[in-house]
């Protein structure tokens, strides 16, 4: 097995050729020589499950891999339990999405800390995924589904590398989905610098959590600029000031010999970015 690359959304370019529908972006992926797209419901799962199937079809008859990102709103470490156990529902709408669509995970941003001590909001966030569990069993939407917890960007937020690793325990379906610029915004940069930097994070969920999640992790990747709060915004393979470099990571995704999905976030160049990388990364496999 061979890692896989694609882009989280439409990049400007799907536009500008003259593509319209999202049902059209898996050729569109494949043409470009890619091999995943990540369906974006950051704002809302807003399609039908008719488009849902469509878009489906059209992966499977290209041989994209699709994943889905669920919707911002989810909270599970809210101060507030209302908030906390509401955020399934978007999980339901997130699974309801997946299944029409045949993809396996569900990317979820975990949520904000708030003024919480950390370990507070991290129990908060198991118990809150346990909730949403529960209710996704109740609807029929949990088998072949994987909830993937990721790592986030802003200080503020439940996702550092060890808050996912344990939010992962609560469950077999819970894995965790490493956004390589998040974890070095939160950091104020420097994180990854060497291809070693990067085995580093392959290693620790290898030995933590189970080898085949490392083989098969589901990553996010793109440049990213901060602030001391953390991330701030997105941006394009040409910065050259915030980081982190791609070519690390592929070297070290090479010489570990693993699979991952490497969804790339860049801002309206998500497909190039994302040949780039793949690339780079067959390169060193040569």
């Amino acid at each position: 097995m061979s890692a896989l690359f694609g882009p989280g959304g439409n990049s400007e370019s799907f536009y500008s050729e003259g593509f319209k529908k999202t049902e059209q972006a898996p050729g569109w992926v494949k043409s470009k020589g890619l091999d995943a797209y990540e369906y974006e419901g950051g704002q809302g799962i807003r399609g039908s499950l008719e488009t849902f199937a469509k878009i489906g079809e059209e992966a499977r008859k290209n041989g994209i891999k699709l994943s889905v990102h669920a919707p911002y709103f989810i909270s599970l470490s809210s101060v507030e339990e209302e908030k906390r156990l509401g955020s399934a529902r978007y999980f339901i709408d997130s699974a309801r999405c997946a299944k029409a669509l045949g993809a396996e995970t569900i990317v979820i941003h975990a949520g904000s800390t708030a003024k919480l001590d950390r370990g507070v909001a991290l129990e908060y966030g198991k118990a809150a995924l346990l909730h949403a569990i529960e209710r996704l069993h109740e609807e029929d939407l949990y088998d072949g589904v994987l909830l993937g917890i990721e790592t986030m960007g802003k200080v503020n937020q439940l996702g550092t590398l060890d808050e996912v690793i344990e939010m992962c325990k609560v469950d077999k379906n819970v894995r965790p989905v490493v956004d390589f610029g998040h974890m070095n915004a939160r950091e104020l940069g420097g994180v990854f610098v060497t291809a070693d930097d990067y085995k580093r994070v392959f290693d620790r969920i290898g030995t933590e959590l189970c080898p085949e999640y490392a083989d098969k992790l589901h990553c996010h990747f793109s440049k990213i600029e901060y602030t001391k709060g953390g991330e701030k915004k997105h941006l394009t393979f040409e910065d050259t000031q915030y980081g982190p470099a791609f070519e690390p990571l592929m070297k070290a995704i090479a010489d570990l010999g693993v699979s991952p999905t490497i969804i790339c976030e860049s801002d309206g160049t998500m497909a190039e970015d994302a040949l780039a990388m793949k690339n780079e990364y067959l390169r060193y496999k040569a």
